[in-house]
């Protein structure tokens, strides 16, 4: 292993220690795998998370968390509008969404003003 293990997943401490296949955390006492870290980071990068960090996946059900202005629109989207069955994307500024909202039609949202229902 290398001179300075990881930092530890449960408490963030630097004071990490090898013991056998293991890598242990004196401060809280978690112990886990060198590889379970070096995977899990691999699959965190491309997950899109909500406003509160909970995965999203094609075909989930949203609730929009703030009321956002639509060009055209005098009301908006209010906050508490539930929005059935998205689409994940690699959209443009960040709006990762691709759904119809109920009075509004086709639009796509960002995963930041969202939370799964």
């Amino acid at each position: 292993m290398s001179e300075n293990p990881p930092p530890c997943p449960e408490c963030s401490s630097e004071y990490a220690y090898e013991m056998g296949a293991l890598l242990v955390c004196p401060e809280c006492g978690h112990e886990w795998s060198p590889a379970s870290v070096a995977g899990a980071a691999g699959t965190a990068d491309t997950a899109i998370r909500d406003a509160v960090g909970n995965v999203l996946a094609d075909g989930d059900t949203v609730t929009v968390v703030k009321t956002l202005k639509v060009k055209g629109s005098p009301t908006g989207i209010k906050a508490g509008t539930k929005v059935r069955n998205i689409r994940l994307v690699d959209g443009v500024d960040g709006h990762d969404i691709d759904c119809k909202v109920d009075g509004f039609g086709s639009m796509q949202l960002k995963s930041s003003v969202v939370k799964k229902a």
